[in-house]
């Protein structure tokens, strides 16, 4: 029993001669606001129109002009660490995330989930009386723990929020998306006009809503997580509509505009200037005409997927305000790291397959103009646009330098924040903001949670910004680490390391910035002050022992690789109406032979019909089913090339069973065969496989929900027999490694 709950009233032999006695309620700190955190996905520092941008975001500029702008706030230069900062106020490395939660290798900065000895901000503000609620992308679950069996200590319930409806990994399709709902996964009935964004948003406000319905006076922790703007940039035609043509001038005309735009607001000194074209993106002059007209499509559905954002938050805001809750809000709104690189110098259509197993040529995106941004296409911009969106920094997300690890960042609390729509300029990075929380309630974060002794907080609060926006920084300093990849800033410098993988970081060539004077890292002063340069690079290496960064390892999909082969399963089963299976932990048919047998009950029945199993999706998977007297096999190499079967379905008994045998022929291609009560009716090559993990969507047995997989059906297409069974099994006769799950994972985060 917790000594603080021990009774303290009286028994007696009845209650008559006894005194009753309950434990004080938890109450919130006096005057204690709500807190709402709203993360963005892949939106560069340039992005919002009150940082530079052209693409219309009103409700994120009436934020800011309402608040508190940031030109200096710093991330993590990728999503997994930059969320365990922001939710902990500790270095993403002491808490295990200093990298993607798939890519966990065995060493404590590299767990690949948040530690127990770092309670998060909805942990915390538990002890305090607050609600809490996660609405999004999590990305905080190794995926060896994605499925409805858990196990669930890292999914959000696990970790101090009541409810979450959103998704596990990087990124989902925003049409037809995989979505979760507290500790399960869940199959999504979309109403007409479906949107993820909208969809969050309404959940969100559902949240609140139910909180105020039911605890009046205590206050809500929400974090809000979209999507957007990871790819697949996925929007309404209208929003698209609304940029036709505004990128016609090219990415270097774009960039120029926005740095001067970024000038006359003041979230970038006077004397910036621009950074030199990254390696890989040509200027807008050399490209040719077609190229162009691919491009700023590309282009103009990224500006209408983050106006249509900018559109949903502001309708949040809206139902706050029309509650009476805006002005008892604290409202944050940040992105988690730089814009993404990962649509290469010609982006692509259907960049899953694109980045895992064919290129895609810019003619194939031609061909498809009108359906970017729609649920056909599963699209992302050339590089020459995410450095517009990084405007006027260097290099992208994954990096240390500006591109990757600068971010927007807009603090809205009416009444609390002096000198409403200045910019401050202070050094600050996200893990201080779990420390300003902190702060503004009066609390400190417990030294002991659950039994478990806790890690001291990094993070420096950010209110004393408030009051005086010109105040200097009181940050001293802040250490960067990514796939090798290294910086440090210490008083208005900064070191930084790019390093190329399977290099020696010995002889990584290190760089030194004045930042104070030189926002974009340009002049590189490392060879006019080597001693400097040389403390620099000490700090880094004392700070990266301090916060648990070594060892340094350039690996990505391969820290992985090595932990799967500790554990192969060869043989599954499934059940029809189960609950989605996620495609990185599918079983692995990558190049490889493999058995599918389906037995079920109810053969014979008239017009006996449906999914049996259905993977992946339209961009790329299988599927079997019975259609018509037929039994159906459809391989979706990718959303232009489908290799189709079908056979008579005569089965001798109620209770059937039915085989697909894929026998692999040479690397990456095979032959699949169909049987009905083991006599075989048909097969059909197949010169070209995807890995599994290339897909674009899970696996369902008995129906196929989500993102539909053939248009020769109407999705779910559930099966309407009895008692479905599918079993798979696995040969191991091709060139099959565990690093063919990981290295599809590798360009996607």
């Amino acid at each position: 029993m917790n000594p603080a709950n021990a009774f303290k009233g009286t028994i007696g032999k009845t209650y008559k001669d006894s005194v009753p006695w309950w434990p004080d309620k938890v109450a919130p700190p006096a005057g204690a606001p709500n807190v709402v955190f709203v993360v963005l996905d892949d939106v560069g520092y340039s992005d919002i129109g009150c940082y530079g941008s052209e693409i219309a975001t009103p409700r994120m500029d009436e934020l800011a002009a309402k608040g508190a702008r940031y030109s200096n706030f710093h991330v993590t230069s990728m999503c997994s660490p930059t969320r365990a900062c922001l939710l902990t106020g500790r270095n993403a490395h002491t808490v295990g995330v200093g990298i993607i939660a798939e890519w966990s290798s065995g060493f404590p900065g590299y767990s690949g989930q948040v530690s127990s000895e770092a309670a998060t901000i909805p942990e915390v503000l538990g002890q305090h009386a607050y609600g809490s609620y996660a609405v999004g992308k999590w990305h905080l679950t190794n995926i060896a723990d994605y499925g409805s069996a858990g196990p669930h200590d890292n999914w959000p319930i696990g970790k101090g929020f009541s409810r979450w409806y959103g998704f596990h990994g990087a990124l989902t399709d925003q049409w037809n998306p995989e979505l979760c709902q507290d500790n399960r996964p869940i199959r999504l009935e979309k109403p007409e006009n479906y949107h993820l964004s909208t969809d969050l948003v309404n959940h969100a406000i559902t949240d609140v809503r139910d909180h105020l319905s039911s605890a009046q006076q205590r206050p809500f922790f929400l974090y809000l997580a979209f999507g957007a703007c990871h790819w697949p940039h996925h929007v309404p035609q209208e929003y698209i509509d609304r940029y036709k043509g505004r990128y016609d001038g090219g990415w270097d005309g774009i960039r120029a505009e926005r740095l001067q735009k970024q000038i006359r607001l003041g979230v970038v000194p006077p004397n910036t200037t621009l950074s030199p074209l990254n390696p890989g993106v040509q200027p807008w002059t050399e490209l040719t005409t077609d190229l162009k007209t691919l491009f700023t499509r590309l282009q103009e559905t990224y500006a209408g997927f983050l106006e249509h954002t900018d559109s949903e938050i502001g309708r949040l805001v809206d139902y706050l305000d029309s509650v009476g809750q805006l002005d008892n809000t604290l409202f944050v709104l940040l992105s988690d790291n730089g814009a993404s690189a990962e649509g290469g110098p010609t982006g692509a259509i259907n960049l899953r397959k694109h980045m895992v197993y064919e290129k895609e040529s810019p003619e194939v995106g031609l061909a498809n103009l009108d359906k970017i941004g729609s649920e056909q296409a599963y699209n992302h911009y050339p590089t020459g646009w995410a450095q517009v969106s990084n405007t006027p920094l260097k290099w992208y997300k994954k990096g240390t330098h500006g591109g990757g690890v600068r971010a927007p960042l807009i603090m809205h609390w009416p009444g609390q924040i002096k000198d409403e729509g200045a910019i401050r300029h202070q050094f600050h990075h996200v893990i201080d903001l779990a420390p300003t929380v902190y702060d503004i309630l009066k609390v400190q974060a417990p030294q002991t949670y659950k039994g478990t002794p806790q890690l001291p907080i990094h993070g420096l609060s950010m209110a004393y910004t408030f009051g005086e926006s010109t105040a200097p920084t009181r940050k001293e300093s802040q250490f960067f680490e990514l796939l090798g990849d290294r910086a440090i800033w210490h008083r208005g410098w900064k070191a930084v390391a790019r390093h190329p993988k399977d290099g020696d970081f010995e002889k990584d060539e290190w760089e030194l910035y004045h930042l104070d004077q030189d926002y974009a890292e340009i002049h590189d002063l490392a060879a006019q002050k080597p001693e400097k340069l040389k403390a620099m690079v000490d700090l880094w290496w004392d700070q990266a022992r301090q916060y648990g960064a070594l060892p340094l390892d350039d690996r990505d999909w391969e820290r992985a690789a090595a932990r799967l082969k500790m554990n192969p399963v060869a043989h599954y089963e499934l059940h029809g109406d189960m609950a989605r299976i996620d495609r990185l932990t599918s079983p692995d048919i990558t190049d490889r032979s493999y058995r599918i047998k389906a037995t079920f009950n109810g053969a014979r029945a008239p017009g006996v019909e449906g999914i049996l199993l259905a993977w992946g999706s339209h961009f790329g998977g299988f599927v079997l089913f019975l259609q018509g007297g037929k039994l159906c096999y459809e391989y979706v190499y990718s959303e232009s090339v489908t290799h189709r079967l079908q056979v008579d379905f005569r089965p001798a008994a109620d209770k059937a069973s039915i085989e697909l045998r894929f026998q692999r022929q040479g690397k990456n291609a095979g032959a699949a065969s169909l049987y009905v009560d083991g006599v075989e009716l048909g097969s059909v090559v197949i010169p070209s496989t995807w890995p599994t993990h290339g897909t674009t969507a899970g696996l369902n047995c008995g129906l196929d929900a989500g993102a539909p997989v053939s248009r020769s059906y109407e999705a779910p297409f559930a099966f309407t027999g009895a008692s479905l069974r599918v079993f798979v099994d696995l040969d191991i006769d091709g060139g099959t490694e565990p690093s063919a799950i990981y290295a599809a994972i590798l360009g996607e985060q």
